[in-house]
């Protein structure tokens, strides 16, 4: 076998197609980079509890997950249990979003607003989300900001994506970091936080160099993990249907989700 690697996989548009659809090859693959010793890592803008539902649909247990573009590391503790206690929060990142959502909601005042909490609960503003809301709390808008959040999300159905990737470029926004999605959809985390935060973590747990590390997605979350990888000479894959900006901060590039192009990079680079 070949010297463990430490596999960072993004979920959307990576190992799920955008329907949440999983093909059988990836399932096949991702569980034989397991089998082969491989250190796999959900690095996902999801929640926890979303990312955890992947993790069941692949039938893996990672021994750590970063979640919510890398404001939370989460740590397999309980590997016997079936359910979501089988992780525990292993580091947390807050920040105050009072200011940041009075700023956006000036560009944006007829957006939904969900706000995470650092321990995972929701306040959001509107119920037709793209998320699960099922154990948030729907509140006035003055309200989402009454304790310190790991993440903000703002949504504008009014607006198509490059207008609002306009819009947001041009803000200013300050003492946090944020990515816009390929919808209208902004996500917004504590200042210097990302994916890459969360995985520099991760491998000082396991002890994993960073030139031993693997990691693919597809969306402007996560460039500054493939941008991380890359520059720490590991292998960094972009999917094929990724926006340039996205293929620019990768040194590889693979076919797009719908042609499971992970299959092809983790046979060609992991195993």
């Amino acid at each position: 076998m070949t010297a463990r690697r430490l596999v960072a996989l993004d979920v959307d548009g990576t190992i799920v197609h955008e329907d949440n659809t999983l093909s059988r090859s990836v399932y096949d693959t991702i569980r034989e980079v397991g089998a082969a010793g491989h250190e796999i890592v959900i690095a996902t803008g999801r929640s926890y509890g979303a990312t955890f539902e992947v993790c069941h649909r692949l039938d893996i247990r990672p021994a750590y997950l970063v979640c919510a573009n890398g404001a939370q590391v989460m740590r397999l503790a309980h590997p016997e249990s079936d359910g979501e206690d089988a992780y525990v929060s292993d580091r947390v990142e807050v920040f105050d979003a009072g200011p940041v959502l009075e700023r956006v909601r000036e560009r944006f005042p007829e957006g939904n607003y969900m706000v995470e909490n650092g321990q995972g609960v929701r306040r959001y503003t509107n119920e037709n989300l793209g998320w699960d809301i099922s154990a948030g709390e729907r509140v006035p808008f003055e309200r989402l900001a009454e304790e310190p959040a790991m993440r903000v999300v703002v949504e504008s159905p009014s607006h198509d994506a490059e207008e609002f990737l306009a819009i947001v470029d041009g803000m200013g926004l300050h003492r946090v970091s944020y990515t816009v999605g390929f919808s209208s959809w902004l996500d917004i985390s504590p200042d210097g936080v990302n994916k890459s935060t969360g995985l520099d973590y991760v491998i000082e747990k396991l002890g994993i160099a960073r030139d031993r590390v693997f990691s693919a997605g597809d969306g402007r979350n996560d460039i500054e993990m493939l941008q991380w990888t890359a520059a720490g000479g590991g292998v960094a894959v972009s999917m094929g249907q990724a926006p340039k900006v996205v293929h620019d901060a990768a040194n590889q590039r693979t076919g797009d989700v719908l042609e499971d192009g992970l299959v092809d990079a983790l046979r060609t680079h992991v195993l």
